[in-house]
C-alpha cells in the first residue's frame, strides 16, 4: 500500500504473544488482532488492555494456519466501506459495486448490518475510493477475477485508510451479486479461462458487456442473523470475529422501506422496526448504555431512544453510526406516531401509501392500529394501495431487463408481465440459522429444476442471498421478498400459480401454509389438516394411539402442577418441547424433578403460555430416521439413517451412518410399516421424514416431519439420486414406478457418514450435545468399510482423530468405560483419567495415569496437560452442569486447544474403531461420486 501511495492502519505482524504486547505499547492500546489465514476474523479481535491482548492474541495464534497475527491500531468508530473489483488479462477494472456498512468500524463486516450501494460518501470520496481500489487490484497482482476492497473513512476529517483486501470473492460478493444481478463468481471464472470482460454478455440485458458498470437505482439492505440464544452464555457484543450464522437481504426504493423489509426477512418474529415490551421498558440510562456497546440487538434501541426523546446527535454520539441512517431510521419513528393517530376506519389513504413506501408491513400496521392483519389487508386493497413489482436490471433501466429478477414497492408501474404458461411456486428458506440451512436451499433448487422439467414456470420467493435458490438463472421468475403470510400472498396474486410447494423450506413454509390456503393459495404435496397433526404434539399422540403407532409415554401440561404430576407418572428422565418449532428450539431432557420445576418457570415465560409436551425419554436407545417419498401408492425410501449418538442428541447435531450398521431387520421392517401407514393416513404425497428410537427391539416414533429433512440432500449424494427432484415430480403428479422406482429402500453400495460442524470456537458455550440443535453445518465420509467413512468424516468435520498419543478419558459414574479403555490401550495409546474413571479403568488390568481434576489442588491438571499439548484425544462425559464444572472447562479447553473431543460412548467406540482400522491399513480410498456406480434395480 506505501508502494503505490495509500495509508493503511499502523501495524506489525508478531508470532508470540510477548511480540504482540511489545508492538501494542508502540501503537497504543485499543489494538486490533487480525489472524493470518483464517475466515470471519476467526481468533481475532478488539483488546483494550494487556490482559485482554494477552488472551486474544493468544487465541488468534492458535487460530492462524500459520501462527501469525497482525496487530493493528484500532479505527473503531471510523466508517467502513466494501468495493468489488474485478479485473481482466487485459487489465480492464470495473467497480461492481459499492457497500457502506451501517455498523461503523470495530464489527466484522459479516456482522453489520450493510447497505448497498454506499448512501453517505461525497461524489469525490466515491472516486478517490474507488482509483484507490484499482490501484490495489493492479498491485496486489489480481490478474483475473474479482476482490473485495475494505476501506476506513474518519468521519469528520474524510482521512481514508485501506483495511483489508482479499483476493477472492467474499461473503460480500454473494451480496454484491445478489444486489445488482451481476453474477460476480461466474464472471470471475470465465475471466479465468481466458476471456475479457467486454467479450462477457451481460446476462440480464443480453445487450450491454461484463465491462458495463452496474449501476442501480434502488437501496439494498443485507442485515446478519443471529443463534444468541441456542447460546445463553456466548458474548453477544460483535467484535472482528464474526458470530452471526446467516443474512437477509431486502430490497426497496428508498432505505427505510429496504431496511423494514429486511428486519421482517429475518424471520424472528418482527415485522419491521419493532420493539419489545422488555427494550421499551429500559430507562434512559440502561439505553446509553446498551448504544455504546456493539450489542447485536442495537437497531432496537436506537428506535426505543428515538421513542423516549433522545436526538440524532446525541445517538451518533454513542453508537458512531452516521447521523444519515439515524435520520431515517427517526423517519420511521415519526411515522409510527401518525399512524397511531388513526383507526383503521379513519386511516387517510394518503397516509397509508406513503406508510407502505417507508416498508410498513400490513402485520406492523395492524399492531399500530390494533386491528387483524386480514382487516388491514382488506381495506388496504380497497383503498387500491397494492405493491407493484420492479426488475433488478444492473443498468439503472437505461436498458431493458431480459432476465425476471423482481422486487415489490408502492409505486405505479408494475414491471411484472404475467404470461399464460402453468406456473408452480416454491417457497425458499428464508436466512440461514441453526436448524435451517443450505440444505433446505439444495431441496428448492432442485424443486424449481424439477419443475421446469415438468413443463411448468417455476417461481421462486426467497430473501436471502448467501443460497444458489436466488441465482435468476435457476428459475423462470424470481422474486427477493420476505418469506411472510403478506408478501407471499402479494405474489400468488400476481402470479396466480396452479400450486405453491412449502415442502422444501423449512419450518417457515410449513408455518405460512395453512393462512394461505385459507386465502386462496392451494397447497401442494400435502393437506394443511395432516401438517397440523404432525405438528401439533396432542394431534399426534392421538392419531398414534388410533393407528396403533407405538410411542413413548407422554403427557400435555397446560401448568406446573399438570406437569409434575405427569413426569411423576410416566418416570424421569423426561423431554420437554413445544410444537412448529425447528432445531428443536427450547427442548430439554430433565432427570429429577427440582430441574422440571426450575425449567418450567422458564418455559411458560419463553412459549407464551402455550402447553408444554413432556414425553419419556427414552434411555440408552438407538435413534434412527428415515427419508421417504410417498406418491399415494409406493413408498420410496431414500435411505434408513442410524445415529451413532444415542436418543438424546437432536438428529440435527448427531453423527449418522447410512446403511444402518446395527439394526436389526426386522427392526427396520416395523419402520417401513409405520412410514407407510402414517403418509397413507395423513395423505401425504411428496417427501417426508420420520424419526424412530430403537429400544429392547421395540421401535418407537418420536416425532414425523410433513417435509423434506436436512438429510435429504445427504441421502441424495449418498444413494446417487436427486430426492428433492424425484419429490418434486410426485407432487406434480407423476408415479414412482413411471419413473423407475419399485416400493423399498433405495440401494446404498457404500457406507456414507455424516458428521457436524459445530461453532463452538466462535460462540461459547458447553459443547455437550443435547435435544437442541447447534451445529452449523455438516460434512460426509464414504467408504466400503464404515470405519474408514466415520474417519474420513471426523477428518472433514476438522476433528481430525489421532493414530498414536495420549487420550484422556473422564466419564462419568453410571458408566463404564473399561472397553473404551482397552481398546485404545490395545492400540498402543497411553490413557489419562481423572481419579473416578481411572480407578474403573485399572480394575479391568488396564495402565491408566491419574491426573488431577481442574478442582483438586495438585498440578499439573488436566488443563495443564492440555494447555502444554500432552493430550491428543478428550473423552469427557458431562456429570453436571454450568461453567464451573470441571466437565465444562475441560471441554472448552478443548476448543481453545483445537483438541479432537467426543462426548458421548457410541462415537468414542466408533472413534477408536476407525483409528485401529487406519492403523491396519492406512491408505483412504478415494473414488468419483457417480451415478453410473449405484445398481440399476435402485431398490431392495
Amino acid at each position: 500500500m506505501e508502494k503505490i501511495g495509500l495509508k493503511s492502519p499502523v501495524s506489525k505482524e508478531v508470532y508470540l504473544v510477548k511480540e504482540a504486547l511489545k508492538v501494542a505499547k508502540e501503537i497504543g492500546y485499543p489494538v486490533i488482532v487480525r489472524p493470518a489465514y483464517t475466515l470471519g476474523g476467526t481468533g481475532g479481535g478488539a483488546a483494550f488492555n494487556q490482559k485482554e491482548l494477552e488472551e486474544t492474541a493468544y487465541r488468534g495464534i492458535k487460530s492462524s494456519r500459520i501462527g501469525q497475527v497482525l496487530i493493528e491500531q484500532s479505527l473503531i468508530g471510523w466508517k467502513e466501506y466494501e468495493l468489488e473489483v474485478m479485473r481482466d488479462l487485459k487489465d480492464n477494472v470495473v467497480v461492481i459495486c459499492s457497500i457502506e456498512n451501517f455498523d461503523p468500524m470495530g464489527i466484522h463486516t459479516g456482522d453489520s448490518i450493510t447497505v448497498a450501494p454506499a448512501q453517505t460518501l461525497t461524489d469525490r470520496e466515491y472516486q478517490t475510493m474507488r482509483d484507490a481500489s484499482i490501484k490495489i487490484i493492479r498491485e496486489i497482482g489480481v490478474e483475473t477475477g474479482g476482490s473485495n476492497i475494505q476501506f476506513a473513512i474518519h468521519p469528520k476529517t474524510g482521512e481514508m485508510l485501506v483495511i483489508e483486501m482479499n483476493p477472492r470473492v467474499s461473503r460480500s460478493s454473494a451480496l454484491a451479486s445478489k444486489a445488482t444481478g451481476f453474477p460476480i463468481a461466474k464472471i470471475a471464472t470465465k475471466l479465468a479461462v481466458g476471456l475479457t470482460l467486454d467479450e462477457i454478455p451481460n446476462d440480464i440485458t443480453k445487450k450491454t458487456p461484463a465491462s458495463f458498470e452496474p449501476t442501480i437505482d434502488y437501496v439494498v439492505v443485507k442485515i446478519p442473523r443471529w443463534a444468541f440464544e441456542k447460546f445463553p452464555k456466548a458474548d453477544k457484543l460483535l467484535t472482528t470475529q464474526m458470530k452471526s450464522v446467516g443474512e437477509a437481504m431486502a430490497i426497496g426504493r428508498n432505505f427505510e422501506e429496504a431496511f423494514q423489509k429486511a428486519i421482517r426477512s429475518l424471520e424472528i418474529g418482527r415485522f419491521g422496526l419493532e420493539t419489545s415490551q422488555k427494550e421499551e421498558g429500559c430507562s434512559l440510562k440502561e439505553i446509553r448504555q446498551v448504544l455504546k456497546t456493539p450489542h447485536f440487538k442495537r437497531i432496537f434501541f436506537i428506535k426505543t431512544a428515538f421513542k423516549k426523546g433522545m436526538s440524532v446527535k446525541e445517538i451518533a454520539d454513542l453508537t458512531k453510526i452516521d447521523p444519515w441512517f439515524l435520520e431515517k431510521m427517526k423517519n420511521i419513528v415519526e411515522m409510527e406516531k401518525k399512524i397511531k393517530k388513526y383507526s383503521l376506519k379513519t386511516f387517510p389513504k394518503n397516509l397509508f401509501f406513503e406508510a407502505k413506501t417507508m416498508g410498513f408491513s400490513d402485520k406492523q400496521l395492524s399492531n399500530l392500529l390494533k386491528e387483524d392483519e386480514l382487516r388491514v389487508r382488506k381495506e388496504r386493497k380497497a383503498k387500491r394501495i397494492n405493491p407493484v413489482y420492479k426488475l433488478v436490471d444492473t443498468c439503472g433501466a437505461e436498458f431493458e431487463a431480459q432476465t425476471p429478477y423482481f422486487y415489490s414497492t408502492y409505486e405505479r408501474e408494475d414491471e411484472v408481465k404475467v404470461g399464460s404458461k402453468k406456473k408452480i411456486m416454491i417457497i425458499g428458506s428464508g436466512p440461514n440459522r441453526i436448524g435451517q440451512g443450505i440444505e433446505f436451499d439444495y431441496c428448492c433448487v432442485h424443486a424449481a429444476l424439477s419443475a421446469k422439467e415438468e413443463g411448468y414456470e417455476a417461481i421462486m420467493v426467497n430473501s436471502n442471498p448467501e443460497t444458489v435458490s436466488t441465482d435468476y438463472e435457476i428459475v423462470d421468475k424470481l422474486y427477493f421478498e420476505p418469506l411472510t403470510f403478506e408478501d407471499i400472498l402479494n405474489i400468488a396474486e400476481k402470479e396466480k400459480p396452479k400450486g405453491v410447494i412449502i415442502q422444501f423450506g423449512g419450518q417457515t413454509p410449513i408455518n405460512l401454509c395453512r393462512d394461505l390456503e385459507k386465502n386462496g393459495v392451494r397447497i401442494l404435496g400435502i393437506p394443511t389438516w395432516a401438517i397440523d397433526i404432525a405438528e401439533d404434539r396432542d394431534k399426534f399422540y392421538k392419531f398414534a394411539e388410533r393407528f396403533k403407532i407405538l410411542m413413548p409415554e407422554h403427557g400435555i401440561a397446560h401448568n406446573q402442577k399438570q406437569a409434575l404430576k405427569i413426569a411423576k407418572k410416566i418416570g424421569y428422565p423426561i423431554i420437554i418441547r413445544p410444537s412448529y418449532v425447528l432445531g428443536g428450539a427450547k427442548m430439554e431432557i430433565i432427570y429429577q424433578e427440582k430441574d422440571l420445576m426450575e425449567k418450567l418457570g422458564e418455559a411458560f415465560g419463553l412459549w407464551d403460555g402455550k402447553p408444554v409436551l413432556i414425553d419419556k425419554f427414552l434411555d440408552n436407545a438407538k435413534e434412527t430416521e428415515i427419508d421417504a417419498i410417498f406418491d399415494g401408492k409406493t413408498l420410496l425410501v431414500g435411505g434408513v439413517m442410524e445415529h451413532i449418538e444415542e436418543a438424546g442428541v437432536h438428529s440435527g447435531d448427531a453423527a449418522c451412518v447410512t446403511p444402518p450398521y446395527s439394526l436389526k431387520n426386522k427392526e427396520v421392517a416395523k419402520m417401513l410399516e409405520y412410514a407407510e401407514k402414517i403418509a397413507k393416513q395423513l395423505k401425504i404425497i411428496g417427501a417426508f421424514n420420520i424419526q424412530f428410537a430403537v429400544r429392547n427391539g421395540d421401535v418407537y416414533i418420536l416425532e414425523v416431519n410433513p417435509r423434506a429433512s436436512r438429510t435429504l440432500p445427504y441421502l441424495s449424494k449418498a444413494t446417487g439420486f436427486p430426492l428433492a427432484k424425484i419429490a418434486t415430480k410426485v407432487i406434480l403428479g407423476r408415479k414412482l414406478k413411471e419413473m423407475g422406482f419399485k416400493q423399498g429402500i433405495l440401494k446404498v453400495p457404500k457406507f456414507a457418514v455424516k458428521e457436524v460442524v459445530l461453532p463452538f470456537d466462535k460462540l461459547e458455550g458447553d459443547i455437550i450435545l443435547g435435544p437442541e440443535m447447534k451445529s452449523t453445518g455438516e460434512v460426509m465420509g464414504i467408504d466400503e468399510k464404515f470405519e474408514n467413512a466415520f474417519y474420513k468424516a471426523e477428518l472433514a468435520a476438522g476433528n481430525k482423530l489421532p493414530l498414536k498419543g495420549n487420550v484422556f478419558i473422564s466419564i462419568r459414574e453410571d458408566i463404564d468405560p473399561r472397553e473404551l479403555a482397552n481398546l485404545f490401550h490395545s492400540n498402543r495409546f497411553k490413557l489419562f483419567a481423572t481419579r473416578g474413571t481411572a480407578g474403573r479403568i485399572r480394575a479391568a488390568k488396564i495402565p491408566v495415569k491419574i491426573v488431577p481434576k481442574v478442582s483438586e489442588p495438585e498440578k499439573p491438571n488436566i488443563l495443564d496437560y492440555i494447555s502444554e499439548k500432552k493430550i491428543d484425544l478428550i473423552i469427557n462425559l458431562a456429570s453436571g452442569k454450568g461453567t464451573k464444572t470441571d466437565g465444562y472447562r475441560i471441554r472448552r479447553a478443548a476448543i481453545d486447544y483445537k483438541i479432537p473431543y467426543i462426548t458421548t460412548i457410541p462415537p468414542a467406540l466408533a472413534a477408536v474403531k476407525a483409528i485401529s482400522s487406519q492403523l491396519k491399513n492406512s491408505n483412504l480410498k478415494v473414488h468419483p461420486l457417480r451415478k453410473s456406480n449405484y445398481n440399476k434395480n435402485m431398490t431392495k
